[in-house]
């Protein structure tokens, strides 16, 4: 039965590794129930209110559940769902100084709404189809870059200069116990998985994370060293989730409180990101677990860009920011994850910190972010399809890779490679092939790039 719902003989895999995927696709995201309730609830709306760290947790955890389920079953992609980084800090901080946080989720629901017509009518299926399966190939290796580069700031094995933008570790050496355990858990990682050890990843990331509990248990470290999430043996498995925000969201208040250009600009940027982050990352992963076919065209991509908008609307109503397809399901799929039996792994055990979210902070960023360092590593064999040989397909690739990580932004990357393609083309005279869409979506990158521009234009 397994088989034929989830194709798992026409993808070549098997309920294993499906099982090994979902878990370590969990593993590499669970940050996210402890690191978004930080995040929102470290602004305040326009009436000076905040949002609980536990009210949160729970928004966070149920949404997450919810929306990557949703995956699992209609869209069957290896893919998980959760609030999205980025996406939250424009709702704690560009929308939330303006209006109240009901007003501000309302916005989200918006843009899951959004997101939604523009997938059933098919119209982000055409785009993500004109784009040329060079800038696909090159949006691979994009992200496997900014994956890798996430991996090595959270673990701190990179961080912020003095005199220049990144360095070594936080002084310019690699000091410290957490480094040191996510040094460890990347050599182990890359031995294990060279060596074709099944589960290399899983394991890797749980002999790494039972270190770090050691080191934490026996070492003088200082706080906040292991980020978000300090590795510790939990006092308690079991605590009681708080629904108290979910359903507290006001549909247009935001556009009578904050004024109709100010929330319109929020939503015109909540629903752009959220848009191109997810079809980058859909695009990336979806090359790399295999389900590309040879004109870049990823099966039930339209069932899978529904499931992602609803994801948007679901992280509204539980007031937890948009939900969106997280670039971490990749980790997943280097462990084999092929299709949606490995989403309902990684839905399950997001359903069940619900009780148990002592558990979510026993895994530090030191043991999950090797594999968003390997991970990475995978994805940049994409490269190899990108004809490096052609500047007007080559010049736009680069741009594309170059910018996700250097600006930290799949969409920006994505938005640069657009419009340099159709720039170039156009100059070349070659308006034949370029697609009517990609017209419009340069032009619609244009505005996202000027923003600040046309905020101060239109006042």
């Amino acid at each position: 039965m397994l088989d034929r719902f989830f194709e798992l003989s026409g993808r070549g895999t098997t309920v294993g590794r499906e099982v090994r995927g979902g878990v370590t696709t969990f593993m590499a995201m669970a940050y996210i129930i402890l690191l978004n309730p930080i995040i929102l609830a470290g602004a305040q709306d326009v009436t000076g209110a905040k949002l609980t760290i536990a009210q949160l947790t729970t928004s966070t955890a149920l949404a997450a559940a919810i929306s990557t389920l949703l995956m699992a079953v209609v869209g069957n992609a290896p893919f998980g769902l959760a609030a999205g980084l980025g996406l939250n800090a424009v709702v704690a901080y560009q929308a939330a100084p303006f209006m109240t946080w009901a007003q501000a989720m309302g916005l989200v629901v918006l843009e899951g709404f959004v997101i939604i017509l523009l997938a059933v009518t098919g119209l982000r299926t055409l785009i993500m189809n004109a784009i040329p399966l060079a800038l696909k190939h090159a949006i691979s290796v994009g992200i496997g870059l900014f994956i890798a580069l996430i991996g090595l700031v959270d673990a701190g094995f990179v961080a912020a200069g003095s005199g220049t933008p990144v360095q070594l570790g936080a002084t310019g050496h690699l000091t410290g116990w957490p480094v040191a355990v996510f040094c460890f858990g990347l050599l182990l990682m890359i031995v294990l998985y060279v060596r074709r050890t099944p589960a290399a990843i899983l394991i890797s990331i749980a002999v790494t994370a039972a270190l770090a509990v050691l080191v934490n248990s026996v070492a003088e470290i200082e706080p906040g060293a292991w980020g978000v999430v300090t590795p510790h043996l939990p006092e308690r498995l079991v605590a009681a989730p708080d629904f108290g925000l979910v359903g507290q969201f006001d549909l247009f208040g935001g556009f009578a409180r904050a004024g109709v250009v100010t929330a319109t600009v929020v939503l015109f940027t909540l629903v752009l990101s959220g848009f191109f982050d997810a079809m980058g990352t859909i695009i990336g992963v979806s090359d790399e677990a295999g389900m590309v076919d040879q004109v870049g065209r990823v099966p039930r991509l339209g069932r899978i860009l529904t499931v992602d908008g609803v994801a948007g609307v679901v992280g509204g109503v539980s007031s937890s920011s948009a939900n969106t397809v997280f670039v971490e399901s990749a980790a997943g799929v280097g462990e084999g994850a092929r299709t949606g039996l490995a989403s309902v792994f990684t839905g399950a055990l997001l359903a069940l910190t619900l009780l148990f979210t002592p558990l979510a902070a026993v895994v530090p960023a030191a043991a999950a972010a090797p594999a968003l360092v390997l991970v990475g590593a995978l994805m940049m064999t994409q490269s190899r399809n990108v004809p490096w040989q052609d500047l007007e397909l080559a010049v736009p690739a680069f741009l594309t890779i170059a910018l996700m990580p250097f600006t930290y932004s799949i969409t920006n990357g994505v938005g640069a490679g657009v419009i340099s393609y159709t720039l170039i083309k156009a100059a070349r005279g070659k308006f034949g092939e370029i697609p009517w869409l990609l017209w419009i979506v340069s032009l619609v990158f244009l505005a996202y790039f000027g923003i600040n521009g046309l905020e101060e234009l239109f006042g």
